[in-house]
């Protein structure tokens, strides 16, 4: 599971390649918890142990997908 996290006052994204098996249910509470009070940072591990923090107040957006996600990248990509 892909989530992409937009930070305010940057153009660039957060990516995190979430494990395969990862709670989607659990994860949606998990951000929904932090992103509820400004002081707390949301804390995600990704698949291969890396931890990213982000402070809740400086979160513009979350975006959720599944590892199956149509996304191609490139040039030459056809669909």
């Amino acid at each position: 599971m892909d989530v992409r996290i937009g930070v305010t006052q940057t153009p660039k994204e957060i990516d995190v390649e979430m494990a395969d098996d990862a709670d989607r249910e659990a994860l949606l509470k998990e951000i929904e918890a932090a992103l509820g009070d400004d002081s707390r940072v949301l804390w995600l591990t990704d698949k291969r142990g890396r931890t990213v923090g982000i402070p809740a107040a400086k979160v513009a957006y979350v975006e959720i997908g599944s590892p199956n996600d149509d996304r191609r990248v490139g040039f030459g990509a056809h669909g």
